[in-house]
């Protein structure tokens, strides 16, 4: 067994603000990322008042061996109410940036891309001012569903590629390098005004030299924003993890991803997706579109 380093300990969160937030969640209904896939950081962006949303769940149609949300073959019909509950938390959090996200929804013939339009608009007319992230799955390559997202303007379209080439097979079986880069690729031709941003999880026996790869690829598409963290086994039923990576290694990783022109690359052991996602509000002063 890979013993977790010293680095990757978190700091116990407030649980008073951790309750507030969940309090509000459980009001409305709704569902984080934070808590369905067991995010090292829920302490955190709890106690800050922050929370990535997951929409059209929480049962996946996807079984991805990394992850810890639920599979479900055939998930719920999707809640119309959803969208004007989800806008609602934003109020009620004085949110300045919101990440949503979805569980994958291959029963759906768009893939839940109307859902984000829906809920995208609903957050715009309930907080004018709050920046919109939206973290996307590949949509089955439907790109006509892609357009439906782009043309609801989020200021950040997120699409996680995971992980190397190589490695999709065994952790990512649905899913499809190209694919992603494509869906990447197709909304910066869609919506030249939307930043663009990716993830991908290290650890899992992947090499220097490939995750470089990854990162060029991703540039090739012009993809503006990276996110790369530490792949951290959820329970024993999921993929294990191979190696744990220095801080040392991801400061290199930041150093060369920004010398190849990613406008902002955040990686550290605990980063995730929308970990300090509303430090994009800082970008787009910097890089105006």
């Amino acid at each position: 067994m890979v013993v977790k380093p010293e680095w990757l300990r978190v700091k116990a969160p407030q649980w008073e603000r951790v309750g507030n937030v969940k309090e509000i969640l459980r009001d409305l209904g709704l569902n984080t990322v934070c808590e369905e896939a067991s995010c090292p950081n829920i302490g955190e962006c709890f106690n800050n008042g922050t929370a990535t949303f997951l929409i059209m769940g929480p049962a996946c149609t996807r079984a991805c061996p990394y992850c810890d949300i639920d599979f479900e073959k055939k998930p719920k019909p999707l809640d119309p109410t959803e969208p004007d509950r989800l806008a609602e938390a934003v109020r009620r959090m004085r949110l300045n940036h919101i990440v949503v996200t979805s569980v994958n929804r291959d029963d759906l013939p768009d893939g839940g891309a109307a859902q984000f339009d829906r809920c995208i608009r609903a957050i715009r007319a309930a907080s004018p001012g709050t920046t919109i992230e939206v973290l996307i799955p590949d949509l089955c390559a439907n790109w006509q569903a892609l357009e439906i997202i782009t043309q609801a303007n989020p200021e950040v379209l997120n699409h996680n590629t995971e992980t190397v080439s190589r490695l999709y097979r065994r952790v990512r079986p649905q899913g499809d390098y190209q694919r992603s880069l494509d869906l990447l690729r197709r909304t910066r031709e869609l919506a030249p005004q939307i930043y663009t941003k990716s993830g991908i999880m290290v650890g899992l026996g992947e090499t220097d030299d490939e995750v470089k790869q990854v990162m060029r690829d991703l540039r090739s598409v012009d993809c503006d924003i990276l996110t790369i963290g530490q792949y951290l086994q959820p329970t024993q039923k999921h993929l294990g993890v191979v190696d744990f990576i220095t801080p040392d290694q991801f400061a290199a990783w930041t150093a060369y991803g920004e010398s190849i022109g990613f406008l902002q690359v955040v990686a550290s052991p605990l980063t995730r997706s929308s970990y300090h996602a509303e430090q994009v509000r800082s970008l787009m002063e910097r890089y105006p579109r």
